[in-house]
């Protein structure tokens, strides 16, 4: 067939698609939510048998335009739905001022997953975790518990500052908690004993260099939790941390002592490398 004939019968058949889908039921209607035109799409959203189940269908196809989804967050009576607000806001070409738009819709799990999502742009990603550190202190103990247990990081980090004795295992149990997360926690001055208390007694956080450093300039580490730090740390960590301002001054006497004790026993003929 030559060419022009060819795009004339495409174009025909894309009409004729179109008429259907705007009336289509049944399998057929459900078969056009595989159509390649926008244009056919968009004479679904017209369909008024099209209903939740299938419109979500059609918004869990990942190369489905970004017109498409802008136009069914243009519709209204179909964004009454929950599950469509939800389809918009995961899908990867949703318009940026619409998705945001509705993150303040969506529940708070569902707004986890978001902020986890690999298929979200950063952007969106930072806002689902806004949202949910801003709902934070009017959640019950419960959703606490979840969002601290598979949350993002970020959110994991904020609920180990608040310090909840049933939260702070689970938090730090979390597989999104980074290092820098569980720093800023640490910089909190008013962070419950218990948390540090947890901390040192960590499977996994327990060897980390950072935080033990960060765990003793708190100035609510238990004594016991410190003094078994210091043989860990270095000698130029010592000594810096002894510095004036940096801890109080009767920590600083124990640092001092560790640091003299070190500094004797390197000078020991028997002794070896004691620097690190």
């Amino acid at each position: 067939m030559p060419p022009l004939l060819v795009y004339f019968s495409l174009m025909y058949d894309e009409a004729s698609a179109r008429e259907r889908a705007r009336v289509a039921e049944g399998d057929e209607l459900t078969e056009l939510l595989h159509h390649q035109a926008s244009g056919v799409l968009l004479a679904l959203l017209e369909n008024p048998v099209l209903d939740e189940t299938r419109l979500c269908l059609l918004l869990e196809r990942k190369d489905l335009p970004g017109e498409i989804v802008e136009a069914v967050a243009r519709r209204r009576p179909l964004m009454k739905n929950y599950r469509v607000k939800r389809g918009i806001a995961f899908h990867p070409h949703a318009p940026r001022l619409v998705a945001l738009r509705l993150l303040r819709d969506l529940y708070l799990m569902d707004l986890s997953q978001l902020a986890l999502s690999p298929t979200v742009v950063p952007e969106l990603k930072r806002q689902a975790e806004e949202h949910l550190l801003a709902r934070l202190p009017q959640l019950p103990l419960g959703q606490k518990i979840a969002l601290a247990r598979r949350g993002p990081g970020r959110v994991a980090g904020a609920l180990l500052a608040e310090g909840h004795t049933q939260v702070v295992a689970v938090a730090l149990d979390n597989a999104n908690l980074s290092e820098s997360q569980l720093l800023k926690a640490l910089w909190t001055p008013k962070l419950p004993e218990r948390v540090l208390t947890a901390l040192a007694n960590h499977r996994k956080w327990s060897f980390n260099y950072n935080i033990r450093i960060a765990m003793v300039r708190h100035p609510r580490s238990p004594l016991a939790v410190v003094l078994a730090i210091l043989p860990e740390l270095t000698l130029s960590d010592l000594r810096q941390l002894a510095a004036p301002g940096i801890v109080s001054e009767s920590l600083s006497n124990y640092l001092r002592a560790e640091v003299a004790r070190r500094t004797h026993a390197s000078r020991s003929p028997l002794a070896g490398d004691t620097e690190s």
